[in-house]
């Protein structure tokens, strides 16, 4: 990939391609080889839309030079976690069930990336039926992580964080249900952002647990995320603006307890040096705890098993073999639990959603806790030997993130340093429901105080 084109992270491509510094043309190339190439050695890449993406490419530069714009995303390239649906094309969601599904509609999101004028590559790896944090696939090969490909890139969505940390392309969509953005995020080293509950519309992407499931950007920077986050939820607010405010005067709760139990020594160092940085920019820090995250984790795991056990009953009686005995296991609970059970878990998460804020937030804007307790785990480790360790392993994972879907909160995973292996680490900022503006805002300074987002590993 030309190194100019490389450097570019989406608002840079859009501006450049907007002022005739690059074609459209040159980019989506420039983007379709590598993803033909790296892409396909990290295992990042499903399918290519390489005619479809070309002309697309030709019609952005034709408008481009008769002076009209197709949006703020005027020819930029994109590709996107396989499981947002383009109508008449295959979306597999990771499966051998569904390798041959073709979509009867298109993503809200994607036709309005569409309607911004981007340029659709195609789709990228992901977890099976979007069901593990590492970037786990036994039908499609296992992602690999572009800083080390004996680690797990992250999943559910794999191929995004990949194909962004390794400058194939300027930015992917990725989906999150218990962490499936902000875990590739946090192991690969980029920006994931987690909106609020419902903000994103899902319309179009293949569900795994409609009560927890969200959509989001998966970027070099927040900027770039929150020029996405404009372009998706046509909500009227401006989140590019937001993303450039003061925050000199916020509150910020680093977090105790729970989300510092199994911190490893390394990993806590970041997460100590991170908050020394941001109290540099003028917010006040102050210390909380955790409370007991019992009923979030078990009410995460209730609505999880139950909605997705119930889309996937026929397959579970007439496909069992076609699923991972991972996979499938996580599911299968899911047929066991009682209306009542399910009724409850939907029924307490106000209440359990108020103690966690009161506790672990009072009074400040946003908290801060690590992204991943234990930094970024080997494939082996999550895939080979005693299935007792590989359990604990994979649930090491979602330590930190699966809790915060229950609640419905916004959360971001930000690049806050390396390990000693070079493998990155990564913390979260969460805030109360709809303050994405909030989370980017502090998020863009603080990526601006340390240039850790610059880092890239190809």
């Amino acid at each position: 990939m030309d190194d100019s084109l490389h450097a570019l992270g989406l608002t840079d491509m859009a501006e450049a391609i907007a002022d005739g510094s690059i074609t459209s043309v040159a980019a989506t190339t420039a983007c379709l080889d590598a993803l033909d190439t790296t892409g396909r050695r990290f295992n990042a890449v499903v399918s290519l839309r390489r005619d479809q993406a070309l002309e697309a490419a030709h019609l952005a530069d034709q408008a481009r030079a008769a002076g009209r714009s197709l949006g703020p995303l005027h020819g930029v390239p994109m590709a996107h976690k396989d499981l947002f649906y383009r109508k008449g094309e295959i979306s597999t969601g990771g499966t051998k069930i569904r390798k041959d599904f073709v979509a009867p509609v298109t993503a809200t999101v994607i036709e309005r990336l569409d309607q911004a004028g981007a340029v659709d590559l195609g789709r990228l790896h992901m977890a099976e039926f979007a069901m593990s944090p590492t970037g786990y696939n036994i039908h499609h090969g296992h992602g690999l992580n572009p800083w080390s490909p004996d680690h797990c890139p992250g999943g559910s969505s794999s191929g995004s964080g990949i194909a962004v940390a390794a400058r194939l392309i300027p930015a992917a969509l990725g989906t999150d249900t218990g962490g499936s953005i902000r875990h590739p995020a946090a192991m690969c080293g980029i920006f994931g952002l987690k909106p609020t509950w419902g903000l994103v519309p899902s319309t179009g992407v293949m569900p795994l647990s409609h009560s927890l499931d969200v959509v989001g950007p998966m970027t070099r920077s927040p900027e770039d995320a929150a020029l996405l986050m404009d372009v998706m939820t046509a909500s009227g607010t401006t989140y590019r603006d937001a993303c450039k405010g003061p925050v000199k005067g916020l509150k910020l709760a680093v977090v105790g307890g729970h989300y510092r139990a199994q911190t490893r020594p390394d990993v806590e160092a970041a997460l100590v040096e991170a908050a020394r940085v941001i109290a540099g920019l003028g917010v006040t820090i102050r210390d909380t705890t955790a409370p007991d995250l019992a009923l979030a984790h078990a009410g995460a795991h209730v609505l999880m098993t139950v909605e997705a056990a119930t889309l996937h009953r026929t397959w579970l009686e007439t496909r069992p073999d076609d699923y991972a005995p991972q996979v499938r296991g996580r599911i299968e609970p899911g047929l066991t639990y009682s209306a009542t059970r399910y009724v409850e878990a939907l029924a307490m998460r106000a209440d359990v959603t108020r103690s966690w804020l009161d506790q672990a937030m009072g009074d400040a804007d946003l908290a801060l806790i690590p992204a991943l307790q234990q930094g970024v785990p080997t494939i082996a480790e999550t895939t080979e030997g005693d299935p007792a360790a590989i359990a604990a392993a994979i649930a090491r994972c979602t330590l930190s993130t699966r809790a915060i879907n229950y609640l419905g909160l916004p959360s971001a995973s930000i690049l806050c340093g390396f390990d000693p292996s070079g493998l990155p680490i990564a913390f979260q900022l969460v805030g109360r429901p709809h303050s994405e503006g909030i989370i980017l805002r502090l998020s863009d300074m603080y990526c601006h105080a340390t240039a850790w987002n610059l880092k890239k590993p190809l």
